[in-house]
């Protein structure tokens, strides 16, 4: 029997389509496809020995391995859980490594057992082939960056935008000391991913926030970053007060409502405060030592009111390091700046304005060329 293919094509993530990732546990953590579940025909241990054995006695060997390792009721619980997952969600897809060997005996086992679905050819790496495509077709579109001081909500502008990237959302990371996320940080593949996924609805002019390339453990592609660096920029400029409560929500109560959410009242607290703690000693060079002891200390007494109830207590120790520490360093990086590429300088609002008009206009300047698919 013909088992079927479907072609590898981006419509497939467009349409959330549920993926079936049989390659082992291994592989999909270091990365996979968005949508994708994991219901491996081997499991990390089985996938070794069966490397082992292709290398010293070749394909037919190996294969032959594999089917002794996943018999009886190990093969029977293996289709049992495609089995469930497709009766769950009828239109799923198969995808190995390369399309090849480990889906077609997936498919073949799950069609022995009455149930037929595709796979994808060429699999995980045709597909993410297509993703990275899509990046670096992303570089040649229209491109705004926006900029600010630290707590001027730069990236609840982008989020406000139908065509904002949020590069930082993609990463799971907000982009400095303190923007550690409490769920594990995506790996670099699945971080490409995210962003190629959000880039499949984004085929005009593109906004995004200013970053560094390496936004936690994640590096943004090479190509985009380029053109992150030349485009023009807007830059948002608020008053010290209103960053701070910026910062507040964004450091403190967003985080702690995350924490709290995901591990409780007390494991969260605990991994709030160790996490906050961790990230301002970082910060030792920087800072001097001096300084840092000093911002500890009040970091300290913050807690202490925070668990009698008062929140606002952080603003000890988060108004200096706005001042001390993150305004001087982004005032260094705004010096090396050519002001000639800044737009527009002013208020939230009104760069959230700056950033529709120039897209509005970004649009119309080339609507007559052709767009990335």
């Amino acid at each position: 029997m013909k088992l079927p293919l479907i072609e590898p094509d981006l419509s497939l993530l467009r349409q959330e389509r549920v993926l079936v990732d049989v390659r082992a546990p291994v592989e999909f953590a270091q990365g996979s496809l968005p949508g994708a579940v994991n219901l491996p025909l081997m499991d990390d241990e089985e996938r070794r020995l069966v490397g082992i054995e292709y290398k010293q006695r070749g394909q037919q060997a190996a294969i032959e391995l594999g089917q002794r390792l996943v018999s009886g009721g190990i093969r029977e619980a293996r289709i049992a859980a495609w089995q469930r997952l497709v009766e769950a969600h009828p239109n799923a897809i198969i995808y190995c490594y390369r399309g090849g060997l480990r889906s077609q005996i997936a498919q073949q086992w799950l069609a022995d057992a009455g149930v037929e679905r595709p796979r994808i050819r060429g699999g995980w790496k045709a597909m993410r082939q297509a993703l990275c495509w899509r990046i670096d077709a992303a570089a040649e579109q229209p491109l705004l960056v926006v900029g600010g001081l630290t707590g001027c909500a730069k990236t609840a502008l982008i989020q406000a935008l139908s065509n904002g990237l949020d590069l930082e959302g993609c990463a799971r990371h907000k982009g400095s000391a303190f923007g550690r996320h409490p769920l594990p940080a995506p790996s670099q593949i699945d971080f490409e991913h995210a962003m190629g996924l959000r880039l499949l609805s984004l085929p005009g002019p593109l906004v995004v926030e200013d970053e560094s390339r390496h936004i936690g453990a994640a590096n943004v592609p090479l190509a985009f970053w380029r053109a992150m660096e030349l485009a023009p920029r807007v830059r948002v400029e608020m008053p010290l007060d209103w960053r701070l409560a910026q910062i507040h929500k964004d450091y403190i109560d967003d985080l702690w409502a995350i924490y709290r959410q995901q591990f409780g009242e007390w494991l969260g607290w605990t991994l709030m405060r160790k996490q906050l703690s961790s990230a301002l000693a970082r910060l030792k060079k920087r800072l001097g030592h001096a300084r840092l002891a000093r911002l500890q200390r009040l970091q300290q007494l913050a807690f202490r009111e925070h668990e009698r109830g008062n929140r606002q207590a952080h603003e000890a120790w988060l108004a200096p390091l706005l001042t001390e520490y993150y305004d001087p360093m982004y005032r260094y990086q705004l010096e090396k700046r050519d002001p000639g590429r800044f737009l527009h300088v002013g208020d939230w609002d009104s760069c959230l304005e700056a950033a529709r008009s120039w897209a509005q206009e970004a649009a119309r300047q080339s609507s007559g060329r052709p767009q990335p698919a």
